[in-house]
């Protein structure tokens, strides 16, 4: 799909009505440098620190969690409306297992300014660079989210990608 540079502000709101279902898709290089797709449901972009920033979050028991360690840098692709068996694949199979982009009939790129994979189907893509991370601290969250999110005990680690560039199709909220 041919996309061009826009600024990432033109894209949120089309971007966030993707949340929490049907997800979004991070993209990274694994140490093998194999590429890798998770789908996401927990995100969100802002301006941080002087910069614009997404924040995703990985647990450390995922395949992705090595890629994000690995590179330090990831992709957030924005599927379009038919790509739905995509992402029920991408969010409950392990890249341990299969290969995703092969799985999916998906055409894995090259980012243009990090080292990380996107996805040429999806119109619109963020590359973000790693410029911070955390790890959910369990006696800071609240009773509810603790229930909710954290019965079993595996917490997530927050990554702030640095947003380096954004790329959308021409009519990318009509895909959407």
């Amino acid at each position: 799909m041919k996309r061009q540079k826009t600024d990432y502000t033109e894209i949120f709101n089309a971007t966030m009505k993707k949340l929490p279902s049907p997800g979004l898709l991070l993209g990274v290089y694994m140490p093998t440098g194999k590429a890798n797709i998770m789908t996401i449901g927990w995100c969100t972009a802002g301006f941080i620190w002087g910069m614009p920033v997404f924040s995703v979050l990985v647990r450390p028991s995922r395949y992705t969690y090595q890629g994000m360690e690995y590179s330090g840098c990831f992709t957030v692709n924005v599927p379009s409306a038919d790509m739905n068996a995509a992402l029920a694949v991408c969010g409950s199979k392990s890249g341990r297992d299969i290969d995703k982009f092969a799985a999916c009939n998906l055409t894995q790129e090259r980012a243009q300014n990090v080292l990380a994979p996107s996805i040429a189907e999806c119109p619109i893509v963020y590359e973000c660079q790693v410029v911070h991370s955390n790890d959910i601290l369990p006696e800071k969250l609240s009773d509810e989210i603790m229930t909710s999110a954290y019965n079993d005990g595996d917490y997530h680690r927050v990554y702030f990608g640095k947003i380096i560039a954004t790329y959308a199709a021409p009519n990318a909220s009509e895909l959407l």
